[in-house]
């Protein structure tokens, strides 16, 4: 692995994955896994070695929400969007997480700290709302909660 240059890193997953069947995704998350995001100027050489067009690849990179084209922040922040946990107040954390992080879905926070993403389902539907700080599942959360996971976050606690 040479997380240190993305283009041996890409190289290198193609190298491994290519000539299996429906490789696509599999190169995709192993590119992020490796670098934290597909850069977008892997696209055209994913594309190539695949025999896929451009369009057919950035159609996957930007159809599923775990993909990232850039670079994350520190700490990864992914707030479930599924129907359960949008019942049961999803919409008003993920508003309330947008405020205080001063970034939208998809961004880092202002300070660089946070990537805050959406989620489609985090598994954790009888304990709605949900979301995921790193590897940390959290349910039931509340705006206190949040606030209290974010000041635990930040203080690196």
């Amino acid at each position: 692995m040479n997380a240190a240059d993305p283009e041996a890193t890409v190289s290198e997953v193609l190298a491994e994955r290519a000539g299996m069947p429906g490789a696509l995704l599999p190169i995709l998350h192993d590119i992020q896994d490796r670098l934290g995001h597909v850069p977008g100027g892997s696209v055209p050489v994913i594309a190539q070695a695949l025999n896929l067009s451009r369009a057919e690849v950035h159609g996957v990179v930007t159809y599923y929400h775990h993909f990232r084209t850039h670079p994350a922040a520190r700490q990864v922040l992914q707030i479930c969007r599924a129907e359960s946990c949008k019942a049961m107040g999803a919409d008003a954390l993920m508003a309330h997480a947008e405020k205080t992080l001063g970034c939208g879905q998809h961004q880092n926070s202002k300070d660089g700290e946070f990537t805050l993403e959406p989620a489609f389902c985090l598994g954790l539907c009888s304990s709605s709302p949900a979301l995921m700080l790193g590897d940390e599942l959290h349910a039931r959360v509340t705006i206190e909660d949040f606030d209290a996971l974010i000041e635990e976050a930040r203080s690196g606690a």
